[in-house]
């Protein structure tokens, strides 16, 4: 249940104010159909994360714990770092003519792709790698992560936006993400 609920807080804090939140708003203003947004969201991140889970989990095979757990720690402090800088959706993709695959299908291509490389991404990597043995509930948990962050972005759109003060919410996933950090370098299992 541990790596359920760290993974789901984990990614919920590190997806606010992120580049895929920025863009479930720009496909909810765009397209005013939540729903296949939504669902568009959820196929996107349950692949996306699925996939970075397995990487996590597949890396904990050929490393030793101890390298294993100074990769991990430094990867969460780089992590808090990171959420200390905003990002922001590029303007030129959103004035882009959408795919024709409809509302879901576009939502789902251009969230996995966004999704690439991104935080929470590296974060299910890392989480996979921490909960080894745990590969589905930290799958499940960063996947319910960043629904409770993105879909009542797209169904409260900016009115929703503008009550959350995001700076906060990036100082405590920082001040998360580093104490992670801090305790994988410093406790020894």
């Amino acid at each position: 249940m541990e790596a359920f609920l760290v993974s789901t807080g984990i990614v919920a804090l590190a997806e606010m104010g992120d580049k895929t939140q920025l863009l479930a708003l720009v496909l909810a203003a765009r397209y005013q159909r939540p729903w296949p947004i939504v669902f568009g969201i959820l196929t996107a991140t349950i692949a996306n994360h699925a996939m970075a889970g397995a990487l996590g989990a597949w890396v904990t095979t050929f490393l030793s714990p101890q390298t294993l757990r100074w990769i991990l720690g430094v990867s969460f402090i780089a992590m808090a770092v990171w959420m200390l800088i905003p990002d922001k959706l590029d303007d030129e993709d959103s004035d882009k003519k959408p795919p024709r695959f409809g509302v879901f299908g576009t939502t789902v291509l251009v969230f996995f792709l966004a999704e690439m490389g991104d935080k929470t991404q590296i974060a299910t990597v890392m989480l996979a790698a921490r909960y080894e043995t745990y590969y589905f509930w930290v799958v499940a948990g960063t996947t319910l992560g960043m629904m409770l962050a993105n879909a009542p972005v797209v169904w409260l759109g900016s009115r929703f936006m503008h009550l959350i003060p995001l700076r906060v919410v990036h100082i405590v996933s920082a001040l998360v993400f580093a104490a992670l950090g801090l305790m994988a370098l410093l406790v020894t299992v």
